[in-house]
């Protein structure tokens, strides 16, 4: 063949090769073979038949990829499987389909770890892009609405560039569908298009699959909020234990339970209070108040690791969320405690590292605009005596603020009088 001066007959002999030792399973000497000139389109014949021929009933995608690997083209090889499970998740329906699919996504990113950085990357299988005053849902790609051919000049082929990392989310994707095919066969989900992070993670927080959901989260720089409210209603709404072991067995546990005896529902708070603490210590990202919120809106109280972690980060933040949900009595003794806190009395528990009265006397404030709508409300139910006698404590301690806010006040400007007065008597000595 490589003799045969006639290219169109040369090729015409390649092919006719390449099927007779497919037939005959002689796969290895049809790797080995020396193509010398005629690589490229023994390579272009294979991926020709790989792409015209039912998935279920050849392999040519697998010689293909065994190939590159045996002449060290790792980067050509990891195209070749990419592609491979790419059409295997489109076009073979069922489990099968999906574990084709998550099979060859691993070893196209096994095959691009090989390769140098600088070159880890491959080119997604190109599509025609059609112009969008064009794109109608139903219309064929190459006719127009009247069934007329589109010019050439009309479509554009979209070409995308895959790196390693892109390959990784892409898998994460189908890995996770794949998960939840297995943990519930009637889902639905064997069949159709690919899905997106946001509507992955919506359906693994609905079957209870945090962890997973957590790690796509994190790939996808996605936020947890969709997490932490599944959980919360997990946590509030599970009926009864068998129902609460079923989705807390698809996530890590072992770490949160220090005895075989535990109850489901006990375990579920605990792995809520576990993300918090993992993805939200220092308050920073806003779960708190997803977390609190999604609580207050269920009518279930808030835990008690939560409310210590609100006082000692943004208590005025949980003294508005108790407010809104017309919570009377716990915003008022919030709000005593705080001002108690301010004027010294506990304010280790608040995280102040300083108070209104002592030595080193600090900046403090209150928020204001809260406790007047809280005294407000309060005020609008006097028929109840209990909220009266709440009015009434929260408007003494607010005046005991005051008044020795005053006094501090009054303190320093006279220590200020006599230090300008120190000064300038010793500056006229001088």
């Amino acid at each position: 063949m490589t003799a045969n001066p006639d290219p169109v007959r040369r090729k015409d002999c390649l092919r006719q090769f390449i099927v007779v030792l497919f037939e005959r399973s002689q796969l290895q000497q049809l790797c080995d073979f020396p193509y010398i000139d005629l690589e490229d389109e023994f390579v272009s014949i294979v991926e020709s038949r790989a792409r015209s021929i039912d998935l279920r009933t050849q392999k040519y995608y697998e010689f293909l990829y065994a190939f590159h690997v045996y002449r060290g083209n790792h980067r050509k090889a990891g195209s070749v499987m990419y592609e491979y499970g790419l059409r295997a998740g489109r076009e073979i329906s069922g489990l099968q389909g999906l574990q084709r699919q998550v099979k060859c996504y691993v070893a196209a990113i096994n095959s691009l770890h090989l390769v140098n950085p600088k070159h880890a990357w491959i080119i997604k299988p190109m599509s025609i892009n059609v112009p969008q005053e064009l794109d109608v849902p139903g219309m064929s790609p190459k006719r127009t609405y009247d069934g007329e051919l589109l010019e050439p000049s009309h479509l554009t082929k979209r070409v995308e560039v895959l790196e390693l990392g892109d390959l990784q989310k892409e898998y994460m994707l189908a890995s996770a569908r794949l998960k939840l095919v297995q943990w519930d066969p009637d889902a639905g989900l064997m069949t159709g298009p690919a899905m997106s992070a946001e509507e992955t993670v919506s359906i693994l927080v609905k079957a209870g699959l945090f962890d997973t959901a957590i790690t796509i989260c994190n790939k996808f720089k996605l936020s947890y909020s969709t997490v932490f409210e599944a959980l919360v209603s997990k946590c509030c709404h599970g009926s009864t234990d068998n129902y609460a072991w079923n989705w807390l067995t698809a996530n890590d546990t072992s770490h949160l339970s220090s005895t075989t005896e535990i109850r489901a529902s006990e375990l579920s708070w605990r792995l809520l209070e576990y993300y918090f603490q993992r993805l939200d210590s220092d308050g920073e990202n806003g779960y708190r108040k997803v977390v609190a919120s999604k609580l207050l809106s269920l009518g279930v109280p808030l835990p008690c690791w939560l409310v210590q972690s609100y006082k000692r980060k943004n208590t005025p933040e949980l003294l508005q969320l108790y407010i809104n949900f017309d919570l009377l009595e716990e915003s008022t003794n919030l709000a005593i405690e705080f001002i108690d806190a301010v004027l010294g009395k506990g304010k280790e528990h608040f995280g102040l590292k300083s108070c209104l009265q002592g030595s080193q006397v600090a900046n403090m404030w209150l928020p204001y605009t809260a406790i007047d709508q809280l005294l407000h409300m309060l005020k609008e139910s006097n028929e109840d005596s209990h909220f009266q006698q709440l009015h009434h404590a929260l408007k003494d301690k607010l005046q005991e603020y005051f008044n020795t806010a005053e006094s501090v006040s009054e303190d320093m400007e006279r220590a200020c009088r006599l230090r300008a007065k120190q000064i300038q008597e010793s500056m006229m000595m001088e």
